[in-house]
C-alpha cells in the first residue's frame, strides 16, 4: 500500500508474536509518529501557503498596476499593504518558532535598522528588570555578584485622550465686626458658564480644523472616554472659541500684509444653501508673507466670489473711503485675470507681479509624457527647468542680499539660455498645437516669470501658497461643506491662526489652548504678543 501524506513507512512486526506490554508500547509509539508526522506536514502547507502570499504581496506592491491609482487610491493601499505584510510576516515568525531548529553555520551580525531616536521631550516611565538572586549561581561559589553595566530598550506607547476635571474652589472670608465678606472674583471662561476648561475648547477645534474631524465624529470618539458631549455642544464650543480670536484674526491680517512680497491663491470650497436644498460655490483666498521671510504668516478670507472686488479689498488703496493705505509690493500669483485689477500700473504703480514658475513647468510637464515630437521639445524643457530648479535649491538658505546675487550669477544664465531656446523653438511648432500654448505661456509672461532674478526675497513660484491651501481640500473631504457664510468665516479666522502656528514650528494644540486661555486679560494694547510668530507660552 503506498504512504500517504502525512504517514511514514515503518517495518512490519507482527504484533501478536510479542509480549503484550510490548506489543502496547510498539502501537503507542506508531500512533505519536503518525501524529507528528501529520503535524510537520500541516505546518510546511502553512509555511508555503504564507510565503506565496508574501510573494503575492511583494508583486503587487511593487507591480505596475499601483501606478493607474491616483494619489490617494495609492495612499490607502500603501497603508493596507503594510498592515498585510506584518500580519504575514508575524505569522511566519510564529510558524517558524515550532520548527526543530538544524544546526546553523555562524553569520554575520544582521544590520539594524536604521531608526530615528524616539524625542527627547516626551516622558519616560522606567521598568527595572533585575535577576531575583544576585549571588553567584555555581554552586562552589555562590559570592555576591557586581554589576557592570546595563542594556537600555525604549518603546513608544500612549495613553487615548484623557478627559480631568479642573476643580475651582473659592474661598469665602468674613470679617463679623464689619460684616464684610472678600472672596476672589471668578476666572473668566472661554463659554460662559459653560464647563469646558480652555484646553477641551482648544482641542475641539484642532480636532475640527486641523485633523478635519466634523463633530459628529467627535462626539463618539469622547464618548468611548465616558465623556457625553452632543456634536451641538461641540459647535456651540468651536463657536465661542472662534468669536474669542476675532481680534487676534485682525491682527495677523496687518502682520502679514506688513509683507512686502506677497503669495495668493484661491479655491473653491461648498456653502450649503438651505432653503434650496443644495450647495453653491464659494471661495477661501489664501494670502501668506513670502516663502523666504523669516517670519512666516498666512491669513484666509472666506468669500462668496471670485471676482476682483475681493483682492481689492483685501490689498486696499482704493481710495478716500479706505481707512489704511494699500499695500505696496510684490504680488506672487498664477495668471488668473481676477488679479490683473490690483496689479493695474497704473493704479497701483507701487505693486508688481511675479508669476508662478511651477505653472509655466506643468504645461509642459504635461507634454513630456507622450510620444510624439512635442513631447520631445517638452522633455528638453524640462531638462531645463530642472537645472533652473537645482540652482534655486542651493539658494534657499541664503539671506535675501546673497540670494539675489547667486540668481543673477548662477539662474540668469540659465533663463537667459531657456528664452533663446523657447523662442527657436516656438519658430518650428505649428500655431495652435499644446506645445505652442505651452510655449506661449513661458514667452508671454517671461518678464513676470523672471521678476524673482532681481530681488531675492521673491520666491521663483507659488507652491508656497498651495501647501497652505490644501487643508481646506482636506477639510472639505471631511466635513463635505460649510455650513453658512458666517461659520465659513469663522473657519477662516481659526485656521489662518492654527496653520500660522504650524509655520512657526509650534504645537497648534499648545498654541490655541494657551491662547484661549489668555486673550480674556491680556491688556488690548499688548494683544500682538499672542500672534504665532511673537507667542511664548507663559
Amino acid at each position: 500500500m503506498p504512504t500517504m501524506l502525512g504517514e511514514v513507512a515503518t517495518p512490519r512486526i507482527d504484533i501478536t508474536q510479542l509480549p503484550p506490554e510490548a506489543a502496547a508500547l510498539i502501537a503507542r509509539l506508531q500512533q505519536q509518529i503518525q501524529a507528528q508526522a501529520r503535524e510537520i506536514a500541516w505546518r510546511d502547507a502553512k509555511l508555503e501557503k504564507v510565503n506565496f502570499e508574501l510573494a503575492r504581496l511583494k508583486r503587487w506592491k511593487f507591480g505596475a498596476k499601483t501606478e493607474a491609482m491616483t494619489a490617494q487610491q495609492r495612499a490607502l493601499f500603501q497603508d493596507t499593504m503594510a498592515e498585510d505584510e506584518a500580519s504575514l510576516r508575524a505569522r511566519l515568525a510564529a510558524l517558524q518558532a515550532d520548527l526543530p531548529q538544524a544546526p546553523k553555520t555562524p553569520k554575520a551580525a544582521p544590520r539594524k535598522p536604521r531608526r530615528q531616536k524616539l524625542p527627547e521631550h516626551l516622558e519616560r516611565v522606567e521598568h527595572r528588570h533585575e535577576p531575583e538572586d544576585t549571588n553567584c549561581p555555581n554552586a562552589e561559589c555562590g559570592r555576591p555578584m557586581k554589576r557592570i553595566g546595563e542594556d537600555v530598550s525604549e518603546k513608544l506607547d500612549i495613553i487615548p485622550a484623557k478627559f480631568f476635571v479642573h476643580r475651582h474652589i473659592y474661598g469665602k472670608w468674613v470679617c463679623k465686626c464689619c460684616q464684610l465678606m472678600r472672596q476672589e472674583p471668578a476666572e473668566p471662561d472661554v463659554v460662559d458658564g459653560g464647563i469646558p476648561a480652555s484646553g477641551l475648547v482648544a482641542h475641539t477645534m484642532i480636532s475640527r480644523f486641523v485633523d478635519h474631524l466634523p463633530y459628529y465624529r467627535q462626539e463618539p470618539i469622547n464618548a468611548r472616554s465616558g465623556v457625553h458631549t452632543p456634536r451641538s455642544t461641540l459647535a456651540t464650543w468651536g463657536g465661542a472659541g472662534g468669536a474669542k480670536l476675532e481680534p487676534l484674526f485682525e491682527l495677523q491680517r496687518r502682520f502679514v500684509l506688513s509683507c512686502r512680497v506677497l503669495h495668493a491663491d484661491e479655491t473653491p470650497v461648498p456653502l450649503l444653501e438651505p432653503g434650496a436644498g443644495k450647495t453653491r460655490k464659494a471661495y477661501v483666498w489664501a494670502w501668506a508673507r513670502s516663502h523666504h521671510d523669516p517670519h512666516p504668516g498666512v491669513i484666509y478670507e472666506f468669500c462668496l466670489g471670485r471676482g476682483a472686488q475681493y483682492p481689492l479689498a483685501f490689498l486696499g488703496g482704493n481710495g478716500p473711503p479706505c481707512p489704511e493705505p494699500g499695500w505696496s509690493g510684490t504680488l506672487i500669483t498664477d495668471q488668473y485675470a481676477g488679479y490683473n485689477a490690483v496689479l493695474d500700473a497704473k493704479v497701483y504703480p507701487q505693486r508688481r507681479s511675479a508669476l508662478c514658475a511651477a505653472h509655466a513647468r506643468r504645461y509642459f510637464e504635461e507634454l513630456s509624457r507622450g510620444g510624439s515630437s512635442a513631447s520631445a521639445v517638452a522633455s528638453e524643457a524640462m531638462h531645463r527647468w530642472a537645472r533652473i530648479y537645482h540652482a534655486e535649491g542651493a539658494f534657499a538658505e541664503m539671506d535675501h542680499d546673497d540670494r539675489r546675487r547667486a540668481r543673477q550669477q548662477l539662474s540668469k544664465p540659465l533663463w537667459d539660455e531657456f528664452e533663446v531656446w523657447l523662442k527657436l523653438q516656438r519658430a518650428q511648432v505649428l500655431d495652435g498645437s499644446k506645445i505652442a500654448q505651452a510655449i506661449d505661456y513661458s514667452l508671454g509672461a517671461w518678464k513676470a516669470l523672471t521678476l524673482h532674478l532681481d530681488d531675492g526675497a521673491v520666491a521663483i513660484d507659488n507652491n508656497h501658497i498651495e501647501r497652505q491651501i490644501k487643508p481646506w481640500k482636506l477639510g472639505a473631504k471631511n466635513w463635505l461643506f460649510v455650513g453658512s457664510e458666517l461659520a465659513g468665516r469663522r473657519a477662516a479666522v481659526v485656521m489662518s491662526l492654527v496653520q500660522s502656528a504650524k509655520l512657526n514650528g509650534l504645537d497648534p494644540w499648545a498654541y490655541l489652548r494657551d491662547v484661549l486661555a489668555r486673550i480674556h486679560s491680556h491688556p488690548s494694547h499688548r494683544l500682538g504678543e499672542l500672534l504665532p510668530h511673537r507667542w511664548r507660552p507663559e
